[in-house]
């Protein structure tokens, strides 16, 4: 985009949202070119609604010009969604940050895109209600970033994952067009689910603006154990015996030893550095014996899949410690090496033991240090290569083991993104995923929605040349 270009649509952009809320400044607009991963691409403008009426603008001017919008939250993503390629334009919705209702009849929550998930969730908290998505970003992470990408979160074995409570949308088009689709009922099957279509999309099909989301009540109870063992596979292995137990935990957490080793160098907890495994438990309910018996009998599977040692935490405050080792695992492997390569692989429960020592495998194929950690209670898992990317040797190493990572989730009956999204990280691989037909159909919705190609171009979709055109 040229000096002129760039100029003509700030004076556009600033007669919309006011002066103040459009960045051209390089020092200004850098900020807006990453997300999670090491894409990055600084953008020529960034403009900051205040309304969902000045985003319509927003859109109405840039389809009529067709200038390029990439829709961005909190850009805490893992995937290169919020990236913005180049020639795009960035759409932040950091302005949109008011939660506007929390219903205790209806049991909703209203909020615009730009409101903190961790805020959200405390403040409907505070009534005695519950929103249970909680990506490991959440303290960072936008709700209108969480329904773009279908954010998942440690929780989602119990209480299942972002579309699960979506109940509403509000949605500009490219067009500019307002779309209201849900409401605040609880059963809702008239038409079409555009919401749960929305949902996931990742900018491509247009700009979320607010959302309503369906709450529970908060359980009274938790408990937090945590399994130590010698061998993956009996880790594994015990994931499964839990959950044909009748258990249901809130969630099962795969802290691997190279993820250990990882923490303790960082941030030391007293982690075992000599296991190959550990496996986080929590339990939540509103009956307090049923959630203590739950997690003794956890303990109990456990010991007898082969753990060497079982932690039930005694009060919050030793859960809280617990559950610290799992917070700590991204920035521990940040200060492992230069680059990290995040993987978010989902597969059958069935075939979370073979997956795993796949993985292994392929580390030991490749030479690199691959951690290994996630939310393997529901099958979904997070290899990350630690690398330096300023290695042209080592980086095709790394291209090597994520392309059979891929490979073996798809072989397993898997997916390439449990909560991540796709983005610009996974799309030449879509195909492999998905099958051609189904990426015909969804190209022929997004030319349905989206004529003029304007929304988070280059996402998604895979480029000419398919999975052999994968490189990072």
């Amino acid at each position: 985009m040229s000096p002129d270009d760039v100029a003509k649509l700030r004076s556009a952009m600033a007669a919309i949202v006011g002066d103040a809320h459009v960045l051209t400044a390089r020092e200004d607009v850098i900020a807006y070119g990453f997300d999670g991963t090491f894409f990055a691409n600084t953008p020529p403008l960034v403009v900051l609604p205040g309304s969902t009426a000045e985003v319509a603008a927003i859109h109405r001017y840039a389809n009529a010009e067709r200038v390029a919008i990439t829709p961005r939250a909190m850009g805490s993503g893992l995937s290169g969604g919020s990236v913005p390629l180049e020639g795009s334009i960035v759409l932040g919705v950091a302005r949109l940050n008011a939660i506007l209702a929390i219903d205790e009849i209806d049991r909703v929550a209203v909020a615009q895109a730009g409101v903190i998930t961790a805020n959200l969730q405390a403040a409907v908290e505070r009534k005695g209600l519950f929103y249970p998505p909680d990506p490991s970003s959440l303290k960072q992470s936008a709700i209108g970033g969480n329904v773009s990408e279908n954010a998942g979160g440690a929780r989602c074995l119990k209480y299942g994952v972002t579309v699960d409570y979506v109940l509403a949308l509000e949605v500009v088009l490219p067009n500019g067009t307002i779309l209201r689709t849900g409401g605040r009922s609880v059963k809702n099957v008239t038409g079409y689910n555009l919401r749960a279509l929305f949902t996931g999309a990742e900018g491509t099909l247009g700009t979320v603006t607010e959302v309503t989301v369906r709450l529970l009540s908060k359980p009274r109870y938790a408990r937090t154990a945590m399994a130590i063992f010698d061998r993956m596979d009996d880790a594994t292995n015990t994931v499964n015996a839990v959950l044909a137990s009748g258990v249901l935990p809130t969630s099962i957490e795969l802290i691997d030893d190279t993820t250990a080793r990882c923490i303790e160098d960082n941030t030391p907890i007293g982690l075992p550095l000599d296991a190959q495994a550990i496996l986080l438990f929590g339990t939540d309910g509103n009956d307090e014996r049923v959630v203590v018996e739950d997690t003794v009998r956890i303990g109990e599977i456990a010991t007898t899949g082969g753990a060497r040692e079982i932690r039930i935490a005694p009060n919050a405050v030793e859960a809280e410690k617990m559950w610290s080792a799992r917070r700590a695992i991204s920035p521990s492997l940040a200060r492992r090496r230069p680059n990290k390569l995040g993987e978010d692989i989902a597969v059958p429960r069935s075939a979370i033991p073979e997956m795993a020592r796949r993985v292994r495998a392929i580390a030991t194929k490749y030479g690199l240090e691959i951690p290994l950690f996630g939310h393997i209670g529901d099958g979904n898992l997070h290899p990350n290569i630690l690398c330096d990317r300023r290695n042209a040797e080592e980086m095709l190493r790394v291209t090597g083991a994520a392309r059979e990572i891929f490979e073996a989730a798809v072989d397993l009956g898997g997916t390439l993104s449990g909560e991540h999204g796709i983005g610009l990280l996974k799309k030449q691989f879509m195909e492999l995923d998905l099958g051609p037909d189904a990426i015909a159909l969804m190209r022929r919705i997004k030319d349905a929605i989206d004529p003029n190609g304007i929304m988070n171009p280059g996402k998604v979709f895979p480029d000419p040349g398919g999975a052999d055109a994968f490189h990072l």
